[in-house]
């Protein structure tokens, strides 16, 4: 058999790290590093329903494929109004759960004709404010593509979206990724870089929230990667799993954006899908089992320290993530 999106997702990031001259892994740490993790904090992870709206399957794969189609804006996030005590995500997803409280899922046509304005209005966002006005923007775009793409392909219904993958999280991704703003592929010395960070994630968002079961179901969820994004990498940057030279380190230290498809940031986000790729091995050397989705959700939770939070993480302005 070929290799199908997630056997390629692995081989680049593994190349990236290979040749990587602004980030490393420190490989000798990886498993003890991987030892000191508590896995079984990573057992059950579940979807707070005060932040994901939870209701029929129909409504609830609505509402994932929505919020994953938008879970990106992470360099926009310090000029975000966030709602109080909440982080840029969760902001983002209470206002789409509060909203599907109140008015029901969006319908494909309804999201393909979504405005800025119309995001703005859901999300509790002020417009005058540029840097929130260009996410707005993209949005509305991703949004529109997404109304369009489920309303041409798949006639308004979004489990016959997530049901012509057949199971397969990898198939999903591939059915994702026709979307532009899911194309997340970058080219690094030459060569083709998939990551795929909201595709993947969608997949397991779904089986989070579907229980595993209808289109919550995929055979292969266990060969996803981490859904590299800049809390992940940050996390293991923090914990000497990934070192970065002194000039790239300077610059996310002194808040400077990091520019989207730059050796650098492809470095970043690479290099930490193949740190926890050894990890995962790691941990299967050592008589365990812990697959890189569940080391994602282990250290994403982790990020959520304050001892995290209070350092500064690479910020790149993209729809990726």
């Amino acid at each position: 058999m070929g290799q199908d999106v997630l056997d390629q997702v692995r081989e680049a990031c593994a190349a990236v790290a290979a040749r990587a001259a602004h980030v490393r892994i420190a490989e000798k740490r990886v498993a003890e590093y991987a030892a000191s993790l508590s896995l079984t904090a990573t057992d059950a992870p579940t979807l707070d329903p005060a932040h994901h709206y939870l209701g029929t399957p129909p409504e609830t794969t609505a509402f994932v494929i929505t919020l994953d189609t938008i879970n990106f804006g992470s360099g926009y996030f310090p000029h975000l109004r966030k709602l109080p005590g909440l982080s840029g995500y969760f902001t983002v997803a209470t206002a789409l759960t509060e909203c599907f409280h109140r008015d029901g899922p969006f319908t494909a046509l309804q999201l393909a004709r979504l405005t800025a304005a119309d995001c703005a209005a859901v999300f509790g966002q002020d417009l005058a404010n540029s840097p929130v006005a260009e996410l707005m923007g993209l949005f509305t775009q991703a949004l529109n593509d997404l109304g369009r793409y489920v309303g041409d392909r798949f006639d308004g219904d979004f489990i016959a979206l997530v049901e012509s993958g057949a199971g397969s999280a990898a198939r999903l991704v591939e059915i994702l990724g026709v979307m532009p703003f899911f194309q997340d592929v970058s080219t690094y010395c030459g060569q083709r870089v998939p990551l795929y960070k909201r595709a993947q994630l969608t997949a397991a968002d779904l089986a989070l929230a579907l229980n595993g079961a209808g289109p919550g179901r995929f055979t292969d969820l266990n060969r996803l990667t981490i859904f590299s994004d800049n809390l992940v990498p940050h996390v293991l940057r923090v914990d000497g799993i990934l070192t970065y030279e002194p000039a790239l380190a300077a610059r996310i230290d002194a808040g400077e954006l990091i520019p989207a498809g730059s050796e650098d940031e492809v470095e970043i986000r690479a290099c930490a899908i193949h740190a926890v790729e050894l990890m995962a091995m790691a941990v299967k050397d050592a008589g365990g089992d812990a697959t890189p989705m569940r080391l994602d959700y282990l250290l994403w939770n982790r990020g959520q320290q304050p001892s995290y939070k209070a350092l500064p993480r690479h910020r790149t302005r993209t729809v990726y993530y």
